[in-house]
């Protein structure tokens, strides 16, 4: 039984922490890779083999560390984020309407402006709802990593929360210390205030899946019996013929077997403009029929539809990893356990020596109002432990890749770039050599007239070319008839049509018989081309396929056939090589050709008479070389090299997309989208390095002001927050990178 990648829904997590050892039990699990659990969308992806270990056995490994694994689903359609959000903020209004007054009263308390009876117990009765019922989600979860032998951020709240609670407690039952319950709420409301927040600004960076969700089809109307039946959309069997009117959106992947119109397919393909479409031509499910009503024959539906490729597509790129997130996952991991060691120490040591705590602190309170040089051992002991087991929470670490990498996949996904692998978003950055195939990939991949040369008027010439070879399949026939067709030109019918296999054909029109094919076979009905030998000279250096026409006397003109290159292939390769970045081209063609090609475009250097087992080994050497090699193919035949390159970027239009060969996927099919997947790795880097930055730079300069008993346990708590929430609107800021600039963010 073949590997199965899944991506599910993870229940009970609520810190990087939490992702972690969801992450180990998943881990522990024999015939599991490549997994990676995720706090912002709150999914586990993974590859797991069927034979070994089942989803079952999977998901009660991570029950045993008290979270839930949602087998019986891959995708979650709500938006778990917004419905967090909307949970947190009922949280927050009733933690407020109690920590509000509170803290005004505690302010003019403190100040003496205003005297209270039964302060101390009212602090108690005011703080106990916000941190044991408000609060009981952190404090169950504090609980449960606990009791399966972890820690996590919940861990940090829920032991300062409760230390400052403790110590209302204590000073009502006599002990001279100061009384932090209030304080203890004004951090569990804070730290749901960070929630909410982040929450909110994490939803606004899942929003991928969930416009791509909405872009499909809801209905479908079918033909039963002659009948028009609407159903369901997931009630579409491949095979259903369904009915589109125009300004309907077609409800599933299919073939057109009646009618003719123009479709949107920007959705798909970033094309503006409509394509026109008809009998036996493919569409893609979600499009939007625009001028005729049409019957389209349902080929792909559910899970195999070009859409939903590409949910799974961007959803998997959310659920990996960037290898700089291993080191930000190895700091998170042993984060919180050296928090509770330091966090003892800091007590511990203000206990141990007070006078040199007491001398700081008095120098301190010179500049900085919260601090009281008049409190006793304990009570400040208490201050400093609080503010850094509050400080020190790393949610910003936990954060700090993966919202970038979910904004920088959406982004990719509204530029036509689909990114499998957070992998890539890295090494893409890093390439310096990119290689190109030439067919499909640089150019068209189909024969498109270059040239034509004749002694006739040129409408005259193409009307009795076309006239003859629309008799004919062959691919360079179809090209010259397509060619007269977008000129408007118009035609006869040939008789006698008669095809010599690979050489020619020959018809009548009028009363004039005329042969159509190689100068070989144009050479064998005993007519020359001697007045067109400097043109063909010239052609045939460029490595064009040369077509010629003549009646029984004369050769009457020459069409030059070629690979036509894509319209927008130069300026992409020129963007390629301003960026410092060498460029190849791989191909089978002949050398003549493989060249002219490439003087055309700008490419450095040419390989050509390759066979595709062969372009491996290409990569290979230059892999070894020391180059960090990125390979561009059309994503079928080109699979082996796109495998072996550093990053492997596969070109794909339509339903045609080969989307599991390469890292990257351009749906586009344009080159262009390679310069704008350079930008977007280099963007998406920068911003995941901006956020791993402030996140340990944070921490760093804040847990020795919070040990040496500067900072405010509440100061602490609003930093801690305003940290995390920091952290993923930088990242969101990626959504004003435009990929069409040089990386820049639009004003």
């Amino acid at each position: 039984m073949s590997k199965k990648k899944v991506v599910l829904n993870v229940k009970g997590m609520t810190c990087a922490s939490c992702a972690l050892t969801v992450e180990k039990a998943i881990k522990s699990k024999r015939g599991v890779s490549d997994v990676n659990v995720n706090i912002s969308t709150k999914k586990a992806t993974f590859i797991y083999d069927p034979s070994l270990v089942s989803l079952q056995d999977i998901s009660e490994s991570v029950a045993r560390t008290g979270y839930r694994l949602l087998i019986n689903e891959e995708r979650e359609v709500e938006d778990q984020n917004q419905i967090e959000a909307l949970h947190t903020l009922k949280r927050l209004f009733w933690a407020w309407l109690f920590t509000g007054p509170a803290s005004v009263l505690m302010l003019l308390e403190m100040s003496g402006i205003l005297h209270i009876p039964y302060w101390n117990m009212i602090e108690i009765v005011i703080a106990f709802p916000v941190i044991f019922v408000v609060g009981r989600e952190i404090i169950k979860g504090a609980i449960v990593a606990l009791f399966h032998g972890h820690t996590s951020m919940d861990v940090l709240i829920t032991m300062g929360t409760i230390a400052s609670f403790s110590t209302g407690i204590m000073r009502v039952f006599g002990m001279n210390i100061a009384n932090y319950a209030v304080v203890g709420a004004m951090i569990m409301g804070f730290n749901l205030i960070g929630k909410y927040l982040e929450a909110v600004a994490k939803g606004r960076a899942s929003q991928a899946i969930k416009r791509l969700l909405e872009l499909g089809a809801k209905t479908a109307n079918i033909v039963v019996d002659g009948k028009e039946i609407e159903v369901p959309i997931e009630r579409l069997d491949v095979g259903d013929v369904v009915i589109v009117r125009p300004g309907e959106k077609i409800p599933t992947d299919g073939v057109i077997v009646e009618g003719e119109t123009t479709i949107d397919e920007s959705m798909a393909t970033g094309e503006s403009f409509p394509v026109e479409k008809a009998i036996g031509n493919e569409v893609i499910g979600s499009t939007v029929n625009q001028m005729g009503a049409i019957k389209v024959r349902a080929t792909k539906v559910g899970r195999d539809t070009f859409l939903s490729q590409i949910i799974r597509l961007v959803e998997e790129a959310q659920g990996t990893k960037v290898p700089i997130q291993e080191f930000a996952d190895k700091v998170t991991s042993i984060f919180v356990p050296t928090v509770l060691f330091v966090s003892l120490g800091v007590f511990i040591s203000w206990l141990l020596f007070p006078e040199q705590g007491r001398s700081l602190i008095l120098w301190g309170s010179t500049f900085i109002p919260w601090l009281n040089p008049n409190l006793n051992a304990i009570s400040q002991a208490i201050f400093a432990t609080v503010a850094t087991l509050v400080i020190a929470c790393p949610c910003a670490l936990g954060l700090a890749t993966p919202t970038a990498l979910m904004v920088g996949s959406d982004l990719g996904a509204r530029n036509g770039i689909l990114i499998r692998t957070g992998e890539a978003i890295q090494t893409m950055k890093e390439v310096d050599t990119i290689v190109f195939d030439k067919t499909g990939t640089i150019t068209h991949g189909k024969p498109g007239i270059t040239d034509i040369i004749t002694n006739m008027d040129e409408e005259d010439f193409l009307s009795v070319i076309a006239s003859i070879e629309e008799n004919s399949e062959h691919p360079i026939a179809r090209s010259i008839v397509e060619h007269a067709r977008t000129k408007g030109i118009k035609w006869s019918k040939a008789k006698n049509f008669k095809a010599m296999a690979g050489k020619g054909v020959s018809a009548q029109i009028g009363e004039k018989t005329y042969y159509v094919g190689s100068l070989r076979f144009i050479k064998e009905q005993k007519v020359f081309p001697d007045n067109f030998l400097s043109h063909m000279n010239t052609l045939e250096r460029e490595g064009k396929t040369l077509i010629a026409m003549s009646d029984k006397d004369h050769v009457l003109g020459i069409i030059a056939v070629a690979d036509t290159i894509k319209e927008d292939s130069k300026s992409a390769i020129e963007a390629i090589r301003s960026m410092g970045i060498s460029t190849a081209m791989l191909t089978g063609d002949n050398e003549t050709t493989a060249k002219a090609i490439a003087k055309s475009v700008g490419i450095d250097t040419v390989i050509a008479e390759v066979l595709p087992d062969d372009k491996i080994e290409v990569i290979r050497k230059l892999q070894s070389q020391g180059k960090v090699v990125a390979m561009v193919g059309d994503g079928i035949n080109d699979a082996p090299a796109l495998k072996q390159a550093n990053v492997g970027i596969s070109i794909g239009t339509g339903t045609d997309i080969a989307i599991e060969a390469g890292d990257i996927t351009l749906i586009r099919g344009e080159l262009s989208g390679v310069v704008k997947a350079i930008r977007l790795s280099r963007a998406t880097f920068k911003k995941i390095k901006q956020n791993l930055f402030w996140a340990f730079f944070y921490n760093v300069v804040a847990i020795p002001l919070a040990a040496i008993g500067f900072l405010h346990p509440v100061i602490a708590e609003i930093a801690m927050a305003s940290s995390s929430v920091n952290v993923v609107t930088n990242s969101l800021r990626l959504k004003r990178i435009s990929l069409d600039e040089k990386g820049g963010e639009k004003p």
